[in-house]
């Protein structure tokens, strides 16, 4: 592509300024504009047609032409090659100039449109923080309440939830946390009563709760009293089960609430699923709903239909 017409310093006479016509020079010239002026964007007066001679067979008169239209285009070429025309100088003194367009070529790539903007990023979705935790080994998925997340460093491989954050204990200094659901088979017993299993394990609840922890340190002084404050039947993922609940009081700290949950196993294997409940007392601790909205919300994998909870009938079973 040519620079487009206009007045330009003269190649050939820099202390004047010569028309472009955007195909060739003409024989235009003229003194530079004054100070802040930019070139003239009119056509200038017509150049005067050629003189005789100038013709097919034209002699020495053609050969001038000839000479001066190569010349012509020896200085535009160079003049491209610079790639800047001096027009003036700014305000400030400093020449002013003026790029005029690359002449494109044959051997020019082909120019390259802007890569396509990428899509905005998706932000991440409420399914990252799934609302179910799952018991592959006995075939359940509990629902995550409020407040409540999947255990992180947790020692004990059956917890299945737990409430957020930790705080130290009120005896020893460890960590503590506000409730946990546990989840287990119930292998080493005889006994396959959902009532009898958890009135069975209620106490061993409690001490591993709020008595003494696994390396034997007491993080609440210990148990000082119990009572039962809830028991029956309880309808769990469509299978009949029992639940006994204590509120359960420490040397120190609020204490809290227990509760042993027994029902029929889902994947058809005989052992019976026990699931512990560990709630602090106090304000601190999570309200005592969540405990049967967690019992109502427990589902055979894969089915979402069957549900249960506290109170609810169930038709009899084979």
């Amino acid at each position: 592509m040519t620079p487009p017409p206009g007045w330009y310093r003269d190649p050939s006479a820099p202390h004047q300024e010569r028309w472009w016509d955007g195909t060739a020079w003409t024989e235009h010239r003229r003194a530079p504009e004054p100070v802040g002026f930019g070139p003239a964007v009119g056509p200038p007066v017509p150049a005067p047609p050629p003189g005789p001679g100038l013709g097919q067979g034209a002699g020495a008169g053609g050969r001038g032409k000839a000479v001066a239209v190569t010349v012509a285009a020896a200085v535009l070429v160079a003049a491209i090659v610079t790639g800047v025309f001096v027009l003036g100088e700014d305000d400030g003194g400093s020449p002013r100039t003026q790029t005029p367009p690359a002449m494109a070529t044959s051997t020019d790539p082909a120019p390259v449109s802007d890569p396509p903007s990428p899509s905005p990023t998706a932000s991440a979705s409420s399914a990252d923080d799934p609302a179910v935790v799952e018991d592959q080994l006995n075939g359940v998925t509990f629902p995550l309440p409020d407040g409540w997340v999947p255990p992180k460093y947790v020692a004990e491989d059956d917890v299945m939830m737990t409430t957020d954050g930790t705080y130290d204990c009120p005896a020893d200094g460890s960590v503590c946390r506000h409730g946990l659901v546990v989840s287990r088979t119930v292998t080493a017993n005889a006994e396959s009563s959902p009532k009898v299993l958890a009135e069975q394990d209620i106490e061993d609840a409690a001490d591993d709760a709020y008595d003494r922890d696994l390396i034997g340190n007491k993080p609440f002084g210990g148990i000082e009293s119990h009572e039962e404050v809830a028991s029956g039947p309880v309808a769990v993922a469509g299978r009949a089960g029992y639940y006994v609940r204590w509120r359960v009081r420490t040397a120190e700290g609020p204490g809290g609430y227990v509760q042993s949950m027994v029902f029929p196993s889902t994947v058809g294997t005989e052992s019976p699923i026990l699931v512990r409940y560990v709630f602090d007392a106090g304000e601190d601790g999570p309200p005592l709903a969540d405990m049967d909205k967690i019992t109502k919300g427990i589902r055979p994998i894969g089915d979402a239909d069957t549900g249960g909870g506290v109170g609810s009938g169930i038709g009899p079973t084979d």
